[in-house]
């Protein structure tokens, strides 16, 4: 099933993807149900959603920092000390 536009919440961004094409990516922030809710948009279609436990931003923002501030070293993909996945919470 697809999902509309819908407008974005109060705590919220949309990015838009550096291919164009209509392609977006919107976060929203959702505390009552203590997740962050990523969500892949084409055009005014919503596509895909990931809710990520407000418990793991932390980490997928030191990751994404980390990132930015080597961004200019291109070699590497990850910091040394990151896995290319890894599970962040459970048991595999």
């Amino acid at each position: 099933m697809r999902r509309v536009h819908q407008p974005l919440p109060s705590a919220g961004a949309a990015y838009l993807d550096a291919r164009g094409d209509g392609r977006a990516m919107r976060v929203s922030w959702h505390a009552e149900a203590e997740v962050v809710v990523l969500s892949l948009w084409r055009d005014n279609v919503c596509t895909g959603t990931f809710q990520l436990a407000l418990e793991d931003v932390p980490g997928l923002v030191d990751l994404l920092a980390a990132r930015y501030a080597d961004a200019p070293d291109e070699r590497a993909v990850y910091p040394p000390d990151t896995e290319p996945i890894r599970q962040v919470r459970g048991s595999a």
